[in-house]
């Protein structure tokens, strides 16, 4: 395998399937299924999953919430999310674990980095809830933090595209896809990976990010046996 090591970033919106909003139990299985393949592989796994599906802080504030107040709302919805997942690796046969930011011991162990690495290193699947634990940072930002932390090979996004292109794939029929492209030039093209505390967080620290297409099948192992899915963003 060419990533021993991978920390797997979800979008809450991606839970929704084709529902308007909340959790499809079909995409949660399917999401399930594909962890699965690389985890019988022997790839250790981390994942963090955003909360856009239950709730969104920005989208909070726009309608007059105190943005303090609905980013840990949206922590809130992370660890909803989080849990619906550990729910489906563990109905596939997978050990896993739920560490959040935000102390929530009835159904979650504190976010320690040692306790998770060691968690890995048994073959245990951990989800990351909770974000970063403060306001006024992402899941994007939560994903690359605690990827370096862990000491991550990888940052793979799963989005709903196949990676990432000079323009919006899903409004332009032109779009032209980037096999490879350094963060410079994400930059520099203002091109829209993720938000860019996290993006330079993760250029800073010189870790690679994968964005590819979650939703289609074996896309995840194949992108861990060192195939050339999605984009990737190096130095």
């Amino acid at each position: 395998m060419k990533y021993k090591r991978i920390l797997l970033k979800l979008s809450g919106e991606a839970l929704m399937g084709d529902l308007q909003y909340g959790i499809d139990p079909k995409r949660l299985g399917e999401y399930a299924d594909e962890i699965k393949k690389i985890h019988d592989k022997g790839v250790e796994i981390a994942i963090v999953i955003g909360g856009g599906n239950i709730f969104r802080g920005v989208s909070g504030v726009s309608s007059g919430m105190d943005r303090v107040q609905g980013d840990y709302m949206g922590m809130l919805a992370t660890v909803i999310n989080g849990m619906a997942l550990q729910g489906a690796l563990e109905n596939k046969g997978m050990l896993t674990r739920l560490q959040t930011a935000l102390k929530i011991e009835a159904i979650a162990e504190p976010y320690i980095k040692r306790r998770a690495v060691r968690h890995l290193e048994k073959n245990r699947i951990v989800i990351f809830g909770a974000g970063t634990g403060n306001p006024y940072f992402t899941t994007d930002t939560a994903a690359v933090l605690r990827g370096i932390e862990i000491n991550a090979d990888v940052i793979l996004k799963g989005t709903r595209v196949d990676g990432i292109y000079d323009c919006d794939p899903e409004k332009n029929a032109n779009a032209i896809k980037y096999e490879t492209i350094s963060f410079q030039d994400v930059l520099q093209k203002g091109l829209n990976v993720m938000d860019s505390t996290a993006f330079t967080l993760s250029q800073e620290n010189k870790l690679p990010i994968v964005v590819f297409d979650m939703n289609k099948t074996d896309n995840l192992i194949k992108i861990c046996e060192g195939e050339n899915i999605g984009t990737v963003v190096n130095i």
